[in-house]
């Protein structure tokens, strides 16, 4: 059994700022750790936009706090998030993640494949296909 804190993995490398601010995510689990996935602790900024298209990856994006909101950028939609809502990035849906006007956005995020820790999203806002 592995067993992490939140706090304290906050003051390790786990914890990864974006290089533009808009975002940090402690990686609680990752590809080291064999369980097919890896699941983060991410703060989305208040006032924030980034560009995000996972083309190597699946993720799953709960809401804990705040509010923000996700553009997909094929349709327009665009989709207002608050806490207990979930969406599914099941067709590498290439998007805006916005956070709120007034607060940061506080969600859990599982990805998979899972993420080594060392991936930053390129300029087209893609990571990419394996890290080790």
């Amino acid at each position: 059994m592995i067993v992490r804190n939140l706090a304290e993995a906050e003051k390790t490398e786990r914890r990864v700022v974006a290089e533009n601010g808009n975002w940090q995510s402690v990686r609680l689990s990752l590809k080291e750790d064999g369980m097919g996935h890896s699941f983060n602790i991410t703060t989305i900024f208040k006032g924030t936009k980034t560009h995000i298209k996972y083309a190597n990856h699946f993720e799953s994006v709960y809401v804990i706090s705040g509010k923000g909101k996700v553009e997909l950028i094929k349709t327009g939609e665009v989709i207002e998030l608050e806490p207990g809502m979930i969406y599914l990035l099941n067709e590498h849906d290439e998007h805006y993640l916005y956070g709120g006007e007034n607060e940061d956005m506080v969600v859990a995020c599982a990805f998979t494949p899972p993420l080594s820790g060392k991936e930053v999203h390129d300029e087209n806002g893609v990571y990419p296909a394996d890290l080790d």
